[in-house]
């Protein structure tokens, strides 16, 4: 195999990685799975939410996850248009993010906006190595209430 065919299939695997990476970040928050959600980081990782906390390292993240997790018991996150960059080892991206909220303090909320990335690959596995949201806004959803689907928010079925 050419030296160029092994740069090009590597780069395919990485980005794979990395949608995975993000993927799995909505799918660990949305479903409380902290244990997932630690796969995820490095052990010096930094996750930047602003005025859902900031956290330096592994323990720091999933102390605030568990924090966010307790205040917000409802989470859905929708990742789209993901712009990756990558260098060898090395990789930044922007992604949009939709997510609907159900805070136990303000009710329904959604927020939307972009996560700023920096991904590394360590020993051959990629992890995020910062994500910073940037939020665009944060509307509480008055009178919102669910019809129908497994999530009630407290509300009898």
């Amino acid at each position: 195999m050419s030296k160029e065919l092994e740069a090009r299939l590597e780069a395919i695997e990485s980005r794979f990685a990395i949608d995975a990476l993000i993927a799995n970040y909505a799918e660990a928050f949305d479903t409380m799975n902290e244990e997932l959600l630690a796969t995820l980081w490095h052990p010096d990782s930094r996750l930047l939410l602003g005025a859902n906390g900031d956290a330096e390292g592994l323990d720091a993240i999933l102390a605030q996850a568990r924090v966010n997790m307790r205040r917000m018991p409802h989470m859905h996150h929708w990742m789209a248009n993901a712009l990756i960059t990558l260098d060898g080892d090395h990789g930044h991206g922007v992604v949009a993010a939709n997510c609907l909220f159900y805070d136990i303090e303000k009710g329904p909320l959604q927020v939307s906006g972009q996560y700023r990335d920096i991904y590394e690959r360590r020993s051959g596995r990629w992890a995020f190595r910062e994500r910073v949201f940037e939020t665009h806004f944060a509307t509480p959803l008055q009178n919102w209430v669910p019809v129908a689907g497994t999530e009630r928010f407290g509300r009898p079925a």
